[in-house]
């Protein structure tokens, strides 16, 4: 009893506090009741797609005082639905399933925990409180297409699998080389993991051969590999950085930064849930949130966008962002 009590008078002290600052929150969205769980299909401890999740959960215990717990799971449906069941079951108010392999588990656990909110990464389902989150790159992807078919001859796409977001990022690429030139030529090929730094280097020399004097690389672990390529290749070869900041490893060959912070995205999802304001549909993020995606051409290098083409791309920017382009269309 005589704890209960402590506890409650810091309760008050805090209250008072945050009422003087103006920024009390609803008492059921108090930090100390907020938690949020995550399930991620592999280990965190590696950079790459499982890592970005648990930035994300890193940042919603940063920014918003959650607390917060993650699992690591083998690609086992059964597995899912427990940890799901196990985190809404001890009052989680936000669980992120990292991956549409996620969503079927999600939806029958959902049913028992109508409180519960479930994100699933990669999805684009909004079912109660199932709601799915994306990331359109195409839409960045697509600003390169432009550039490419306005300043090069023909491009190259290296890819590390065969599969959606990987195929909606290349599309991207090709709708914008070809809205300015139906007939400007796009060689495409994958290496089928993302882990072989070699093999998308040689995919990206092979295609330098064959005349292309835009490649872009898109195998997560294994992009290096084509940026080593393309420095090796000369200053007349010419890319983009994705994701992350290449530029260390191709200084003369990079024009522009294409950054994805998709924690930043949670987090936003995240905070409107915890203020009592969850999404009514399901999310996608674009050109429109540049908290969470930006294109910004770079002015250090020994060649840069001229100015001409940086306004047409800023102006095809605001067009995508106001949704008057559809950059992924077939």
């Amino acid at each position: 009893m005589k704890k209960t009590a402590i506890s409650r008078r810091l309760l008050l002290a805090s209250t008072l506090g945050l009422t003087l600052a103006g920024m009390i929150w609803p008492s059921s969205a108090l930090a100390e009741d907020f938690k949020m769980g995550l399930l991620v299909p592999g280990s965190v401890s590696e950079e790459g797609w499982n890592r970005i999740a648990y930035n994300a959960l890193k940042g919603v215990e940063g920014q918003l005082g959650a607390k917060i717990s993650y699992v690591e799971l083998q690609q086992n449906p059964a597995s899912f639905e427990k940890a799901f069941r196990d985190y809404a079951s001890q009052g989680y108010k936000v669980i992120l399933g990292h991956g549409f392999e996620f969503q079927d588990a999600a939806l029958e656990v959902a049913l028992d925990y109508p409180d519960t909110y479930f994100l699933i990464s990669s999805s684009s389902i909004h079912e109660g409180n199932v709601i799915g989150l994306n990331t359109d790159t195409s839409q960045p992807f697509y600003l390169m297409g432009v550039i490419a078919a306005k300043m090069g001859k023909k491009a190259g796409l290296v890819g590390g699998m065969e599969i959606p977001p990987i195929q909606q990022a290349f599309s991207g690429f090709k709708n914008g080389a070809r809205s300015i030139n139906p007939d400007f030529q796009i060689s495409e090929a994958y290496i089928g993991n993302f882990t072989d730094t070699t093999a998308t280097k040689e995919a990206a020399l092979s295609m330098i051969a064959q005349g292309a004097d835009f490649v872009v690389p898109n195998a997560s672990g294994a992009t290096v590999g084509g940026y080593q390529a393309i420095a090796e290749s000369g200053p007349d070869v010419r890319s983009f950085s994705i994701f992350s900041d290449f530029t260390p490893v191709a200084p003369n060959n990079i024009l522009g930064l294409y950054v994805a912070d998709y924690a930043q995205g949670v987090m936003e999802i995240v905070r409107s849930i915890r203020d009592g304001n969850p999404p009514t549909t399901n999310v996608v993020f674009g050109l429109k949130d540049p908290k969470v995606i930006s294109f910004t051409f770079r002015d250090d290098g020994p060649v840069s966008v001229p100015e001409d083409i940086r306004a047409e791309v800023t102006a095809i920017s605001a067009k995508i962002a106001a949704g008057e382009i559809k950059t992924d269309s077939p």
